[in-house]
C-alpha cells in the first residue's frame, strides 16, 4: 500500500467539502439537494464513479466551480469520492442536506482552510482514509478568545 497526501487547490473565498458515496445518483441528487438549499448559492460537484465505466462526473450551476471539481476529484481518483465547491454559501448552511442525500455515507470535511486529502492506493484502487484539514492549534482560548468567539457568531446571526 501507498500513502499519498494530495493537496486540493482552494482559491480564496471559496469552501470545500469532500465526503464519500455509493452510486451514481449521487451527483444529481447532491445537485438537487444543493440547488434547494439556497437560490443564491453557487457550486460544482464531481464524483468518482467505481465501477462500470469509473468516471468522474460532474455537475453544478457555476462552470468555473465544477471544473475545479473536476480536476480535484481527478487528482484524488479514490472510488466513490466526490467533492463540492461552493461561493455565495457556507458548508453549515449545506451540510444537513448533503447527509439527508440517501448515497451519502460519510463526510471527510467541510471547510475553508488548506486541505490535504489523505489517499491510500492498493492494487484494487485508491480511497480516502481522512483528511489533513487546517493548522495545528497554537495555545487553549482565553477568557478574552471566548467572548470574542461568541461575539463573532452573534455578529454573524448564528446565535442570539
Amino acid at each position: 500500500m501507498e500513502l499519498h497526501a494530495v493537496p486540493i487547490e482552494r482559491p480564496e473565498g471559496l469552501n470545500v467539502i469532500v465526503g464519500h458515496a455509493h452510486f451514481i445518483k449521487t451527483v444529481e441528487d447532491i445537485h438537487e439537494a444543493l440547488a434547494g438549499a439556497s437560490p443564491h448559492l453557487r457550486f460544482g460537484l464531481a464524483f468518482c464513479e467505481a465501477s462500470g465505466p469509473c468516471l468522474v462526473r460532474r455537475s453544478g450551476n457555476d462552470d468555473e466551480l465544477i471544473e475545479l471539481a473536476r480536476r480535484t476529484a481527478e487528482s484524488v481518483a479514490a472510488g466513490h469520492t466526490f467533492v463540492v465547491f461552493l461561493r455565495e454559501g457556507y458548508p453549515v448552511n449545506v451540510l444537513n442536506q448533503i447527509k439527508l442525500v440517501p448515497e451519502v455515507c460519510t463526510i471527510h470535511c467541510a471547510t475553508a482552510n488548506p486541505v490535504d486529502v489523505l489517499v491510500a492506493e492498493t492494487e484494487l484502487g485508491r480511497g480516502v482514509v481522512g483528511v489533513v484539514d487546517g493548522s495545528v492549534p497554537a495555545g487553549v482560548e482565553s477568557d478574552d478568545d471566548v467572548a470574542d468567539r461568541k461575539g463573532l457568531l452573534r455578529a454573524l446571526g448564528y446565535k442570539l
